[in-house]
């Protein structure tokens, strides 16, 4: 896609050669020029005005010399929505975007999709009934459409009656979800808000994505690390040698964030495959990623990570490979995790024939791998994949423990980063300012002490956010997590706004019982998603494109400030989220607090006028609001030099005593004397091997024999995207994909393009078959994301017609420290589907929708 040039004034350096300062001179002239802002943007077409703000402030970047569009974006990129007669018809990425992303196209029909919930709609049985009436219905039963406010009464009504008799835990608001982007119109922040004002609720602790990881890290390096900043992209380009991506397929993941994606990330992988940096892939799967950039694959058995990691140590160490300095000066345990290696304490060498034997890579690639790792400036980049599994603390940990032992961690371009495949890890960060969204507020207990188990300071205690069906399930019932009890309040009520709990949790058949328990689930929501469908109230919410707001882009360079211009008008009777929490407050009696007497525009503006405080404190000028938002433009923050060299732990390195971790020790804790009193059996206090809950050598392969392999997909955001045209790309015959191994295929008689039912105990779901040689033997690889649609909603275990993958997976805890998910791991078999033909109907419209 050809990119366009960046319009900057005659006298202006390029944007990389461009100072963190702006000279007193063109301040001045800028500050004078921004003066008259109210009155130009009334006078002037958008495009003078940009043209004419990036004369005085080079940082705020013209889109193109005449823009077609309005501004906007999304969580896969920014760009210029076009419309005509009042419908988003087309799209165009932002300038300067350098890997622009295809699934910006879906722009217009996520706006005009045909499964839009019009209208505030209420369960038949529940609108009769009352709360708990007919559970068993959710998913079947008919809707009627209501008022809003109708809707909002009843909302209001349960809120109140449960914070009034059951207290704030039994209202359950995590919300857990990739909502949309923008900062005022967060839809899990706006949610809290509200309830936090009527008295509290109860929320949830860590994520689907790092649950295992961010629990485990803080004991070995003290910070969650997969979230943290890594040594930036322009250094791993100079000085990496070996890049190994472990369990990441990140030309893909790149694609997305969490914010709107700078897009850097993949530039980064780009310059390394120019340069001839050699690049090895470990995954069961020869992805995208490795295929693209030539990378090297190695594939190991699913789940069998931390045993091949092992098996490299002991060679690391055997062979003097290793840095002893490093260990001693920066490391705590070492010696206990040798005595493990070398089989002191259970007779059991774990060298690479034994690690061999597990994760069915050649003992001799093991040790030249250790080799070629320890003689070059290696960077091991360590994937999530690995870690949403049974154990999967071990993986990350055991990752560290290798950069430790070769003795590059705070070196350039050496060490391991666990985010270069997300959200563009390693982006150099910018220097000007950051939104600050809206505030939940704080969550407490209100008056009365409802919750015994509350903290000091009046909080209810969260639950680990992948026990939500155990929870749900089983009120009273009390489980380990990072060293503490916490026991399941009885939950009446769940609200869900900006999340897809039907995509994203596992074994959904086991959700479907544990959903049955409470009175009344509300959801908000701008599609009939599976759990909309399983909801008792659904409000319609507005997409992105149907409201002004503002966001940051690029997570970790915080390079952009991009204004989100409504494009078109809010659908049907959709609402803001903002609105629709502003309409609650109001039944609830306190508007003004949770408003603060502010609309809308009052909301970005002080958002704004906070950043350009800040960016003012780093002698970067922005024009005023009202000309920021007139101009349909954005901000670009210059990159100061010497942050296109930071390296992560290089502080740390240079001075361990003046710049410790955040441990007990100060040091990367190879063995957690903080994990070993926690006495759990399942993670110990040195990184270990421990046969997964399932997997190809457990009893239940003799059933099940084939090992899930399961990631994110191509072509939308998890379950994003899945009622657009883009599952022409990816669904066979109109279901999600399987890529199963030829020598598979055959065994059972099946084709490429052929219906399969994929199943085990658990669940059962209906795919379409892609044989492949990109897949080791063995092993299936299916994708998250696809929309929960059973044959019959009545009968427990129904067939997904759709191919979700989560009828297959287990709900158990990663471990009693984590108690994070184990989403990309299943044994199951497969077979031809020679049964009756059955309509696709994941993304229809329910009756009396």
């Amino acid at each position: 896609m050809k990119k366009h040039p960046v319009s900057l004034p005659a006298d202006s350096e390029s944007y990389e050669q461009q100072p963190l300062y702006v000279s007193r001179r063109r301040f001045l002239l800028g500050a004078g020029a921004m003066a008259g802002a109210p009155l130009l943007a009334g006078l002037w077409p958008k495009s003078a005005l940009a043209e004419a703000i990036s004369q005085a402030l080079p940082q705020f970047t013209a889109l193109r010399p005449a823009q077609k569009g309005i501004l906007t974006g999304a969580h896969w990129g920014a760009f210029e929505a076009i419309v005509k007669d009042g419908k988003m018809v087309d799209v165009q990425p932002i300038a300067d975007d350098p890997y622009p992303n295809e699934l910006i196209t879906m722009a217009p029909y996520q706006v005009h999709a045909d499964n839009r919930i019009k209208y505030p709609m209420v369960r038949k049985s529940w609108l009769e009934g009352g709360p708990g009436s007919h559970p068993e219905l959710r998913g079947r039963d008919e809707w009627v459409r209501v008022s809003w406010d109708k809707a909002l009464t009843l909302v209001a009504d349960q809120i109140r009656r449960l914070e009034k008799d059951h207290g704030p835990q039994s209202i359950y608001a995590g919300s857990y979800g990739w909502k949309s982007v923008g900062m005022l119109h967060n839809s899990r922040t706006l949610l809290q808000r509200c309830l936090n004002l009527a008295g509290g609720f109860l929320n949830y602790s860590g994520d689907y994505s790092t649950g295992a990881a961010q629990v485990i890290m803080p004991h070995v390096v003290g910070s969650v690390e997969v979230y943290e900043q890594q040594t930036a992209w322009p250094n791993v380009i100079d000085n990496s040698t070996l890049v190994i991506m472990w369990g990441c397929n990140p030309m893909i993941t790149l694609k997305n964030s969490w914010n709107l994606p700078d897009h850097v990330g993949q530039t980064g992988f780009e310059a390394l495959k120019k340069k001839g940096t050699r690049m090895i892939s470990i995954d069961p799967v020869h992805n995208d990623s490795a295929r693209h950039l030539g990378a090297e694959w190695i594939a190991p058995r699913p789940y069998t990570d931390s045993a091949m990691m092992i098996g490299i140590a002991h060679t690391l160490l055997t062979e003097n490979l290793h840095n002893p300095e490093f260990l001693k000066n920066y490391t705590v345990g070492f010696d206990k995790f040798e005595a493990y290696l070398t089989g002191q304490n259970d007779g059991v060498v774990k060298d690479a024939e034994w690690a061999a034997q597990i994760c069915e890579v050649d003992a001799e690639t093991l040790r030249k791998l250790a080799r070629d790792m320890a003689k070059q400036r290696t960077m091991l980049m360590g994937g999530w994949g690995i870690q949403r599994q049974h154990h999967g603390e071990q993986q990350h940990w055991m990752l560290v423990t290798l950069a430790a032992m070769l003795g590059q961690i705070g070196l350039p371009g050496g060490g391991f980063g666990f985010s270069y495949h997300y959200s563009s890890g390693g982006s150099p960060t910018a220097k000007g300012g950051i939104l600050a969204g809206i505030s939940a507020g704080q969550n407490s207990v209100g008056d009365k002490d409802w919750l015994a188990a509350s903290t000091g300071t009046g909080a209810l205690t969260p639950f680990p956010v992948a026990r939500i069906a155990d929870c749900l399930a089983n009120p009273g019932k009390t489980i380990d997590f990072n060293g503490s009890k916490i026991t399941y309040p009885d939950v009446k009520m769940v609200y869900v706004a900006g999340g897809n709990t039907f995509h994203q949790h596992q074994d959904i058949n086991n959700l479907v019982k544990a959903w049955q328990r409470p009175e009344t689930i509300v959801v908000n929501e701008p599609y009939w998603t599976a759990t909309a469908k399983h909801a008792d109230i659904v409000l319609p919410a507005t997409t992105t494109y149907e409201r002004n707001d503002m966001d940051m882009g690029g997570d970790y360079s915080q390079l952009y400030v991009f204004p989100l211009h409504q494009c078109v008008p809010p659908q049907h009777e959709s609402r803001n989220d903002f609105d629709i929490f502003a309409g609650l407050a109001e039944k609830l009696g306190f508007l003004q607090e949770f408003t603060e007497g502010k609309d809308e525009t009052q909301w970005l503006k002080g958002m704004y006028d906070d950043l350009k405080s800040q960016a003012r404190n780093a002698k970067v000028a922005l024009p005023p609001f009202d000309m920021f938002w007139a101009s349909n433009n954005y901000v670009r923050f210059p990159v100061p030099e010497t942050n296109k060299q930071w390296v992560r732990f290089a502080d740390f390195r240079e001075n361990p005593l003046l710049n410790p971790l955040g441990t007990p020790s100060g040091k990367i804790e190879i063995y957690s004397d903080t994990i070993a009193k926690m006495g759990y059996d399942d993670c110990k206090a040195i990184p270990t091997w421990m046969p997964p809950h399932e997997w190809y050598k457990g009893p239940e392969a003799e059933k099940y024999p084939l090992s899930l392999n399961t990631g994110h997909p191509i072509n939308r955001l998890h379950s994003q995207l899945d009622n657009t045209p883009l599952r022409k790309k990816y669904a066979v015959a109109d279901r999600e994909a399987i890529w199963l191994h030829p020598a598979d295929a055959k065994q059972r008689g099946i084709g490429d393009g052929d219906l399969v039912r994929a199943f085990n105990d658990r669940g059962q779901i209906l795919v379409g078959a892609v044989v492949t040689e990109n897949v080791r033997q063995g092993v299936v690889r299916i994708s998250e994301g696809a929309w929960f649609d059973p044959a019959d909603p009545s009968q427990p275990g129904s067939l997904c017609k759709n191919g979700n993958v989560n009828c297959l997976t287990f709900d158990i805890g990663s471990s009693s420290l984590a108690q994070g998910n184990c989403g990309q791991m299943a044994q199951l078999e497969i077979e031809k589907y020679t049964g009756p033909a059955l309509t696709n109907t994941a993304h229809s419209v329910p009756a009396g929708g």
